[in-house]
């Protein structure tokens, strides 16, 4: 949101980050916590399933950088690691044999099925004290945004 909008001023902004920051990181820290104790994983190797999950023909290594928000090298070390445990494989991109492209695994897809199902019954209990219209409410606010961030990166 930009200062030429009149919608907060910068004191406001701030106060409105660290109150977005906060219970994000508490429940990412949260996330990390059980990923570990429960599958000796990293909430990382779970979200580059997740997004592989969604990806119904895999992904390139630079798409799943991209929708991890982390670096090239980051990911590398990551599918190597999950490619070693058999979860995924890593084909050279026939356009380019620089590229490589990444899918699942059925081990894989079997080992995310599971994780999947614990990790949303975690945010369940997380989330069991706040109110479903104070979710909803929230949910609709970070979708707007979200989409206020996405049009100010585009423009």
């Amino acid at each position: 949101m930009s200062a030429q909008t009149g919608s907060i001023d910068g004191r406001a902004a701030v106060k409105l980050w660290l109150r977005l920051y906060r219970p994000t990181a508490l429940i990412e820290r949260e996330l990390r916590t059980r990923f570990q104790r429960e599958f000796g994983v990293s909430l990382s190797r779970f979200d580059a399933l997740a997004a592989l999950d969604r990806a119904e023909t895999g992904l390139l290594m630079g798409e799943l950088s991209e929708r991890l928000l982390v670096t090239n090298g980051n990911v590398t070390g990551l599918i190597s690691r999950m490619v070693a445990d058999g979860l995924v494989t890593r084909t050279a991109s026939e356009q380019d044999r620089r590229r490589f492209r990444v899918e699942l695994t059925e081990a894989g897809r079997a080992t995310f099925t599971i994780m999947a199902k614990a990790h949303a019954g975690w945010l369940a209990d997380i989330f069991a004290d706040l109110p479903g219209e104070a979710a909803a409410s929230l949910t609709d606010q970070t979708e707007h945004l979200l989409h206020s961030l996405r049009t100010e990166q585009d423009g």
